[in-house]
């Protein structure tokens, strides 16, 4: 059916929606009995029904209206199943057990060889405070759960050792070499600020811009100004992060600048789904996903064990941290001695301290170099490029505004697109843009990201400008696969195969490896890449504009994934990576 047509239908069929609502006819009300009947004209019983049998019609007619009445009047809230589902998993994993009798089932994600079993936990009345270490099985007794309920004690003779290690490694070259990168960083600047904000309030924010070293830096500052004094082995922080790849590179970044190897029983260590490197039981700095605490908080609601909890990246609002939020919220009523820090790249701080009763902020400035900025018409204009003809595009740019959007906010916003842009394109005329530049412009489409055009801006920066790799940001797999594809069937990038920095962490590694002399660096990555993940060697950054957001169709009842535009705050994080 056409557009045309799906319109006159809609149009035509309108007057008959309220039928159900009302009870409807008899021919759409049935008697129960079985009978396909004739109505009686509109509302009124079938004509086969007599004596008793009308009154029960009615009855059930009246009763069926009320609660379709009652139904209307209720508040809907739609989400697919697969979201419910979570939800429930969620709330249920902090749910208040007051049953003596009830038991609850523990599930750990980790290493561990052999088929998971559940294990039993003892009911809440039978609990001692918080501090006593929770009842688990045996065979989950060791390695990633043995860290989790490990007694977070004072303990004087660790610190006192804590202490001196810390000393011996102030004299290691591989530490010294690394302090002198660490004291270039804006939040080393304010160390001492920082530490002191954090020890005298129980929940702390901190923004700061691209660079400024908030995700390596605030953990090891807390770590060891406790170290210095004397109380290291009652600090156990964990470091929450959006994803896997950023807890174990921040991981191995941390544990590199304190000249250790990741995990092995040191001070820094990662833990994801199936994957870990554990620290020191005391005195430690664990970076993990969310997911990883919200499966603690299924055997321990206290977090009994851990001394600071850092919520890093939260402006990426998700699901899971939106509940990881509210649950170490209601936390603090129960454990006064946690402290709280949240961390956010981008200078919306005030939510996040009013949800947390107005808690004090504080900003730290980014470490950035100047940035050139070319526009796609600069681009367009330098590399004359002409896109795919398809029959001179408008009308208008055939399927602009594509997505999740309805009808009436996709007319709205294309109606606003189309009213700009003859006045953008005479900006162009008046700036000296090339007559082919602008009809290049007018023959895009403006919903895919061209991922020609992409791949001929590689070529000419790799053939024209100076030593530097190449990060490329595209919303997703498709994308990144296909221009991987454009570029190996050149020549030219065979030697210097293009990197994928997608959300699997295991071909991930080599983004970060330097290349040999004369090979070019490039990194085709989705948006993990704008945040926590630092390519060193970054020089030109390639932003398509795009980025994937999930959505939910109220009237298919699905989620959706789409591309849609980046915010400007997201464009701002793309363009930093360049200036690091």
């Amino acid at each position: 059916m056409s557009y045309r047509d799906w319109g006159r239908g809609r149009g035509r069929g309108g007057g008959g929606g309220s039928n159900c609502s009302d009870g409807g006819s008899a021919s759409t009300f049935s008697d129960g009995a079985g009978h396909g009947g004739r109505g009686g004209g509109r509302g009124r019983h079938p004509s086969h029904l007599k004596g008793r049998e009308i009154g029960l019609w009615y009855a059930r007619k009246q009763g069926h209206k009320s609660k379709e009445t009652d139904r209307q009047q209720r508040a809907v809230v739609r989400m697919d199943e697969r979201r419910e589902e979570q939800i429930v998993q969620l709330l249920n994993t902090v749910q208040t057990k007051t049953e003596k009798d009830q038991e609850a089932m523990s599930w750990w994600s980790g290493d561990e060889e052999g088929p998971e079993q559940p294990v039993k936990v003892k009911p809440e009345a039978e609990k001692a405070p918080v501090r006593q270490r929770p009842v688990l099985k045996k065979t989950f007794l060791d390695r990633d759960v043995e860290y989790l309920f490990e007694k977070n004690e004072q303990d004087t003779d660790l610190d006192e050792q804590l202490k001196e290690d810390l000393r011996k490694k102030k004299s290691d070259p591989r530490y010294i070499e690394m302090q002198r990168f660490r004291e270039k960083l804006p939040s080393y600047r304010m160390r001492q600020e920082l530490v002191n904000l954090i020890n005298n309030n129980r929940v702390t924010v901190i923004s700061g811009e691209t660079g400024c070293g908030k995700t390596t830096q605030v953990t090891q500052f807390i770590l060891d100004d406790y170290i210095e004094r004397g109380k290291g082995s009652t600090c156990r922080i964990v470091c929450t992060q959006p994803r896997r790849i950023s807890a174990i590179s921040v991981a191995e970044r941390v544990a590199a600048e304190r000249a250790e190897v990741c995990g092995n029983g040191k001070s820094t260590g990662y833990q994801i789904r199936l994957q870990s490197r554990l620290p020191r039981k005391q005195g430690s700095i664990l970076y993990c996903t969310t997911g990883i605490v919200l499966q603690w908080l299924q055997s321990d609601k206290h977090l009994s064990s851990i001394s600071h909890v850092v919520l890093d990246e939260i402006h990426e609002r998700n699901l899971q941290s939106d509940v990881l939020m509210s649950i170490i919220k209601d936390l603090l009523n129960i454990r006064l001695d946690l402290k709280v820090i949240l961390m956010s790249a981008t200078l919306n701080a005030e939510k996040f301290s009013e949800y947390f009763d107005h808690c004090p902020m504080i900003h730290i400035p980014g470490l950035t170099f100047p940035v050139v900025e070319y526009l796609l018409e600069d681009v367009i204009e330098k590399l004359r490029y002409t896109p795919e003809n398809t029959d001179r595009r408008p009308r208008w740019k055939k399927g602009f505004m594509q997505g999740h959007v309805s009808r009436p906010e996709k007319e709205e916003k294309e109606e606003i697109y189309r009213e700009r842009w003859p006045e953008y394109l005479q900006r162009l005329r008046g700036r000296l843009y090339s007559a082919s530049t602008i009809d290049a412009l007018e023959m895009m489409d403006d919903d895919k990201v061209d991922l020609d055009l992409i791949a001929a801006l590689i070529r000419y920066i790799v053939l024209e400008e100076e030593d530097g790799a190449i990060l490329v940001f595209l919303p997703g797999w498709d994308n990144i696969s296909t221009l991987h594809d454009l570029l190996m069937s050149q020549v030219m990038f065979k030697s210097g195969k293009p990197r994928i920095l997608h959300g699997d962490s295991s071909s991930s590694d080599s983004v970060f490896k330097k290349t040999p002399p004369g090979v070019r660096k490039i990194v085709i990555a989705t948006n993990i890449a704008e945040t926590s993940i630092t390519i060193d060697d970054v020089v030109f950054v390639i932003d398509g504009g795009k980025i994937k957001e999930t959505h939910f169709d109220t009237q298919n009842n699905i989620s959706t994934m789409a591309a849609e535009w980046v915010s400007k705050a997201n464009a701002k994080q793309r363009k930093g990576r360049a200036g690091r």
